[in-house]
């Protein structure tokens, strides 16, 4: 067995942002936009009577982050893996408009097994170096040096994840199973 260098996505890979995101909007507009209605990256798409600046206005305020939660088994499968230990690191694309309030409400309320030191804040991805990437933009995935996990949200649906070498899961469950089928081939190093 192999220990990991595990780098994970936070925005719908161990949080729901997206669910957070369509539901501050319907109450802040009166719109009625559901999860389901998303199907593309652009979430300004979904939501044709709001302004860009209109959409993208609550990632910016600190309430907001008060309201997103965990995915289920993210917190457990990340503990477990470290218990195993296997180096996991979250690996981000925030803003520094967004890092403070994003990081106290959400990474480190749920998540308090994870410090600071464990944080790689990043938007070219493909840079950093790991055993796998556990991420929801398959941007984030393609022509990296790892093992390619893209965890299923309703912007990536449609893309075949197969095709561009990709393990598709739907779960932490599936996740689970990934680092540990990983471990034991000795990783990717």
């Amino acid at each position: 067995m192999k220990l990991l260098d595990i780098l994970v996505d936070m925005d719908d890979t161990i949080e729901h942002l997206l669910k957070a995101w369509v539901e501050y909007l319907n109450a802040r507009h009166g719109t009625s936009v559901k999860v389901d209605d998303i199907y593309d990256w652009d979430l300004t798409i979904a939501f044709p009577t709001l302004t860009k600046e209109q959409v993208f206005a609550p990632l910016v305020e600190d309430e907001f982050w008060k309201t997103v939660e965990p995915i289920d088994g993210a917190a457990e499968v990340l503990e477990w893996a470290m218990n195993e230990g296997h180096n996991v690191y979250i690996v981000t694309a925030s803003t520094y408009h967004t890092i403070k309030s994003k990081m106290e409400n959400v990474l480190f309320k749920y998540f308090p097994f994870i410090s600071w030191s464990q944080v790689i804040i990043a938007y070219n991805k493909q840079m950093i170096r790991g055993d796998m990437l556990i991420d929801d933009a398959p941007h984030n995935l393609e022509n990296g040096r790892y093992v390619k996990v893209l965890m299923t949200a309703p912007h990536n649906r449609n893309y075949d994840a197969a095709r561009n070498h990709m393990i598709r899961v739907h779960n932490w469950a599936e996740v689970k199973d990934c680092i540990v089928k990983l471990s034991m081939l000795g990783g990717t190093n």
